[in-house]
C-alpha cells in the first residue's frame, strides 16, 4: 500500500510539473491534431517537419497501379526477337551466372529459352516497342516513361511485394503511402491521405494483405484505408442503427473528452491518433458516398475507361475511383490487381490479364491529362519482379510458363515531373541481365519521394533507437528520367 501511495504521489507531481510547462499536454494534443506527428519521431535531429516538403514538389499525389503476381516483361514491354530465333535452345550457364532460383525450377535439368508468342510494334513519336496485347497503352506511349532495367533481390512474391511497398522484405515497416502521409499530410481534411483498392483478374492470384498498407511504427493515422466494392465502401463508417448524425456528433464529443483525459494521464500519442481517426470517419460519411458514386460520370468517361468501369470492384472501376480520389486530394491511391502469376499456360492467362487492365490504365492517363491533373499526379504501373526467359517445366511454342526473375523487369511511370515518351535502361539480347542503367527498388522509391518534394535520406523516423527510412540505407534519384 505504501508503494502504491508513493507511486501515486510521484505521478501526481509529474502531472503538476507538466501542467505548468509553457507547452502543456493539452497544447501537445492540439498540436498533434493540427500537424500529425509534430511531436514524434526524429524530426528534431533530421531538420524535417512532418507535413512540409523539403523542396518544391513536381507532383502532389501518386496513383500506383500495382500488378500483383509479376507480369512478364518479355510479353509486354521488353521486345527480344533473338529469343524467338533461339527457341528451345539451352540458356547458357554463363548468362545465368549461378543465379539463385526458386524451388519451382531449381531442380530443372534443362532451361529452354522461349520467345514471346505475341508480336511487338513501335508506336508514337517515341517509337517505343509495345506488345500487341496492349493496344490502348500503345496510344499513350508518348505520355509514359518505360523503365526496362528494374531489379530486386527478392525472389518470391511475399518478400518482393513487401520490399516494393515498404522498403524491406520483412513486415512491420511503414508502407510507402504511410511514409507519404507522415511526410506530407493530407490535402483534404474529409478524406484519408492514403487509400487502397483491390481487384482480381482471371489468372493465378497471389494474395495481398493488410501489412502492405500498414503504418508500421508510424502513428496509425497514417495507415491505408481500404475501400471495398460492397454497399459499405469503408467498413464501420455508417452510423449504427437507431443513431442519427446529431447523436453521433454528441457521442464523438464525449469520446473525445474521455480520450483527452486519458492522454493527459498517460501521454500515449496513439490516444490522440484515435481522436483523429474518429473525427476523420465522421467527416468521411459525407465525402465518401459522393466519390464512390460513379453514376454521375458522363458517357464519354465511361466509354474511355470501358464498360467494366460501371462494375464495382473491377480494375476499370478502381482506376476511375482512383482518379476521383486523387482529384479530391487523396495523397496516395494504391491499387492492387491480382492474377499475374503465370508459371504455366502463360499465353492464355496473360492475354486475359492484359485485356483486364490495358484500356483502363491508358484511360487514367488520358483522363488526368485532359483535366490538367497529369502534371501533378505521378502514375505508376508494374509488379514485384519479372519473368524468366526460359520456360518452367514442359513447354511448346504456343503454351509455356515463366518462373520468377528478379534480375530485370519493366515498369512504367507517367506524369508528376517524369519525362514522357522515353525508355530507360536496357537488358541483353536474351532478356536475362541488365546491360545499361540499372534501377534498384530503392532508386525507384527515392525518385518517387523526390517528385513529391521529399529527400529520401531526410524522411526519417526514429524507432527503438534506430533511424528508419523508406529507402533503408541506399537508393539514389534517377535524374535521367526527370523532366
Amino acid at each position: 500500500m505504501q508503494k502504491d501511495f508513493l507511486e501515486h504521489g510521484l505521478n501526481f507531481n509529474r502531472r503538476r510539473f507538466l501542467s505548468r510547462l509553457s507547452l502543456g499536454l493539452g497544447s501537445v494534443a492540439l498540436g498533434s491534431l493540427l500537424v500529425p506527428d509534430l511531436f514524434t519521431g526524429d524530426s528534431a535531429d533530421s531538420g524535417f517537419v512532418p507535413g512540409l516538403p523539403h523542396f518544391a514538389p513536381k507532383a502532389k499525389r501518386v496513383i500506383y497501379l500495382f500488378q500483383n503476381g509479376a507480369p512478364s516483361q518479355l510479353e509486354l514491354f521488353d521486345y527480344k526477337p533473338k529469343l524467338r530465333d533461339l527457341i528451345g535452345q539451352e540458356l547458357p550457364s554463363s548468362v545465368r551466372g549461378g543465379q539463385r532460383l526458386t524451388g519451382m525450377t531449381a531442380n530443372q535439368k534443362a532451361f529452354p529459352m522461349v520467345g514471346s508468342f505475341t508480336n511487338f510494334k513501335q508506336y508514337g513519336e517515341s517509337r517505343n516497342w509495345i506488345s500487341d496485347m496492349l493496344p490502348y497503352t500503345a496510344k499513350v506511349v508518348d505520355d509514359i516513361c518505360i523503365i526496362r532495367s528494374m531489379h530486386t533481390e527478392a525472389i518470391n512474391h511475399d518478400p518482393a511485394l513487401t520490399f516494393f511497398q515498404t522498403g524491406a522484405q520483412q513486415g512491420n515497416r511503414p508502407s510507402m503511402g504511410s511514409w507519404l502521409s507522415y511526410g506530407l499530410g493530407s490535402e483534404n481534411k474529409n478524406l484519408p491521405s492514403f487509400t487502397v483498392l483491390l481487384s482480381r483478374g482471371k489468372g493465378n492470384s497471389q494474395g495481398v494483405y493488410s501489412k502492405l498498407w500498414a503504418s508500421g511504427f508510424l502513428d496509425s493515422i497514417h495507415q491505408g484505408v481500404q475501400f471495398s466494392s460492397g454497399d459499405d465502401p469503408v467498413l464501420y463508417l455508417n452510423d449504427p442503427d437507431g443513431m442519427n448524425k446529431f447523436e453521433r456528433r454528441k457521442f464523438l464529443d464525449q469520446i473525445s473528452k474521455i480520450n483527452q483525459i486519458s492522454y493527459e494521464e498517460f501521454g500515449d500519442p496513439e490516444i490522440s491518433t484515435k481522436i483523429q481517426q474518429y473525427e476523420m470517419a465522421y467527416r468521411m460519411q459525407t465525402a465518401v458516398p459522393e466519390i464512390m458514386d460513379l453514376s454521375k460520370e458522363p458517357d464519354e468517361i465511361i466509354k474511355l475507361y470501358g464498360t467494366d468501369s460501371m462494375t464495382p470492384g473491377t480494375f476499370a472501376a478502381n482506376c476511375l475511383l482512383a482518379r476521383k480520389l486523387s482529384e479530391n486530394g487523396v495523397r496516395f491511391v494504391q491499387l492492387y490487381h491480382q492474377g499475374w502469376d503465370h508459371h504455366g499456360n502463360l499465353p492464355t492467362e496473360i492475354a486475359s490479364q492484359a485485356k483486364d487492365v490495358d484500356q483502363a490504365s491508358a484511360a487514367l492517363i488520358t483522363d488526368l491529362k485532359q483535366r490538367g491533373l497529369l502534371d501533378e499526379t505521378l502514375v505508376i504501373w508494374g509488379g514485384e519482379f519479372g519473368r524468366t526467359n526460359y520456360s518452367q517445366g514442359n513447354w511448346t511454342a504456343e503454351n509455356y510458363g515463366r518462373d520468377h526473375h528478379p534480375r530485370c523487369f519493366s515498369i512504367w511511370m507517367a506524369g508528376g515531373g517524369i519525362k514522357p515518351g522515353i525508355s530507360y535502361g536496357e537488358t541483353d539480347d536474351l532478356g536475362y541481365n541488365i546491360v545499361k542503367d540499372p534501377v534498384h527498388v530503392h532508386d525507384f522509391q527515392a525518385t518517387i519521394l523526390n517528385q513529391l518534394g521529399l529527400n529520401h535520406e531526410k524522411l526519417i523516423f526514429k524507432h527503438l533507437g534506430r533511424r528508419y527510412r523508406l529507402t533503408d540505407v541506399s537508393g539514389k534519384v534517377i535524374n535521367d528520367i526527370l523532366a
